[in-house]
């Protein structure tokens, strides 16, 4: 008897906390109903605002990519959901994200996460809108015009040999992404910004970094042990290294100097009529960092893997340097002398160009922007409040884009060729690695010629052989990377011309 009245007492608990989290669920997604704009008469998007407070949060962090194709097959191109304790409107399809960028500080306006600001900071281009973010634009525009590019290519390209000698000299295979992740980082601490840190800070900084963008998504929850506690923590020591360098900068550089980008930006503020706070270049900085640290990481580990799963495009690109104007007297590939490319000589390459973009459409490193309502606005037949986040989505606009010649899931580089050329200005938001309109990505040009040049010394000095069993699973979450990191072993290609290979001690550049 005893027995039973336990068992029945455990049904009786088990069931009135299924009927609450029922009624929760049921208030909850009944709240976000009653939030659509009245005074239209179309429906919300179709989907699921999830469970109280979370939403469909850990669902999308443990699904990854497929919580959004998942919900994309279910509900379409324009769905509702509710992430990061915001209720969203998830966007793609050329049509619809183009309505999205081209309406930015009309229709929506830029809106990152809660967390995400606060772990940028307020003085950043992506939290900027309207005048402050022409005005902040128009200041780092400088530092990636075609004159500064220019200036930052041998650097860049030095680098590059550099460390892929260096990975041919590791005893066993190497993590590419993490590899890629420190380079990036170098690139960015010590060419873009200019600061001189050793080995060490640059290892330690890398480091803090990876922290601060691991947790950009998080929860607004600033409570002991969060992503977002985490996230500020490693902020708060990135600006106290920042703030030092910068200053050691500053104290050795002659007034006008424009060396790297953050001199660009200083100088082009001083021109504008203003000077940049202490706190404004940590800022900068710590932006110049996100924009072409993580993301280039990414874009060149997803380089490395897609040219070692097609080899072919490996011998093209071989075949296109040979023949280049420019580039043939080093009679490559059977001299392996040193050959500097300019952005000139960079834009002749038309087919390493088709490769660099086939990569973006294929695993761009951001899926996607946050923007937000300014103004209820029909997208598809339903109607989007005033109020909610918007996200429109890179990579599902790429996977079900039907304007490419041959399927959208597999590599060719062909699909670029003088076809994409004619119909390029009606699709071009069918291809949007790099966003649009307004807040279109300002370092897009640096991003690929740092892709191409590295396309160029893989292929010029290295060969490289997957060092598992298989590929890889990729990771999209908060960019795409591969899960393991992706081992691969390196081997210098034979020297000529009497020249010695590069050796791993030259790695430090600076």
């Amino acid at each position: 008897f005893f027995s039973l009245s336990m068992v029945e007492a455990a049904l009786t608990a088990l069931l009135s906390l299924g009927l609450l989290l029922s009624l929760a669920q049921h208030l909850w997604t009944l709240r976000w109903t009653l939030s659509r704009d009245r005074t239209c008469s179309l429906p919300l998007p179709k989907g699921s605002m999830g469970w109280p407070f979370f939403g469909e949060t850990l669902h999308w962090l443990v699904q990854g990519s497929r919580f959004h194709s998942s919900r994309r097959e279910r509900y379409g191109t324009v769905f509702k959901t509710h992430l990061l304790g915001k209720p969203l409107i998830r966007v793609s399809g050329a049509q619809n994200v183009r309505t999205i960028l081209l309406g930015e500080h009309r229709l929506v306006s830029s809106q990152w996460p809660q967390s995400a600001r606060i772990l940028l900071g307020s003085h950043t281009l992506l939290g900027a809108v309207g005048e402050p973010h022409r005005q902040r634009r128009k200041v780092r525009a400088r530092s990636v015009s075609p004159r500064a590019l220019e200036s930052y290519m041998p650097r860049i390209q030095t680098t590059l040999r550099r460390e892929l000698w260096a990975w041919c000299g590791v005893p066993g295979p190497v993590s590419v992404y993490s590899a890629t992740k420190a380079l990036t980082f170098r690139i960015a601490a010590r060419i873009l910004l200019g600061l001189r840190l050793d080995e060490g800070e640059c290892n330690e900084l890398a480091k803090t970094f990876e922290q601060l963008v691991e947790n950009l998504f998080s929860l607004p929850l600033d409570v002991p042990f969060s992503g977002l506690r985490k996230g500020i923590r490693a902020r708060d020591l990135l600006h106290e290294h920042m703030e030092k360098a910068i200053l050691e900068k500053l104290q050795r550089e002659q007034p006008g100097g424009q060396k790297d980008a953050l001199d660009f930006i200083i100088n082009s503020a001083k021109e504008q009529g203003w000077e940049l706070t202490m706190q404004e270049l940590k800022e900068s900085a710590i932006e110049l960092i996100f924009a072409a640290f993580f993301t280039t990481a990414s874009a060149s580990t997803s380089l490395l893997l897609l040219l070692l799963k097609y080899p072919a495009s490996i011998e093209k690109i071989r075949q296109e340097l040979r023949s280049s104007p420019g580039l043939e007297a080093s009679s490559w590939p059977e001299c392996e002398c040193d050959v500097d490319l300019s952005l000139e000589k960079l834009s002749r390459l038309q087919y390493l160009d088709c490769v660099i973009k086939e990569v973006l459409r294929l695993l761009p490193p951001v899926s996607g922007g946050y923007r937000t309502a300014l103004q209820t606005f029909e997208l598809d037949g339903y109607q989007i409040p005033k109020g909610w986040s918007v996200m429109y989505s890179i990579r599902d606009t790429h996977e079900t884009a039907a304007v490419y010649q041959s399927p959208p899931e597999g590599f060719d580089p062909e699909r670029f060729g003088p076809a994409w050329e004619e119909h390029r200005g009606a699709g071009r938001f069918h291809y949007i690695p790099f966003g649009g309109g307004v807040r279109s990505c300002i370092g897009k040009e640096l991003a690929q010629a740092i892709l191409k040049l590295f396309a160029v010394e893989l292929v010029r000095t290295v060969r490289w052989e997957l060092a598992t069993a298989s590929f890889p699973d990729m990771q999209t979450v908060p960019i795409v990377h591969p899960v393991d990191g992706l081992q691969v072993f390196f081997y210098p290609l034979p020297p000529s011309c009497g020249q010695e290979p590069e050796t791993a001690h030259l790695l430090s550049v600076f």
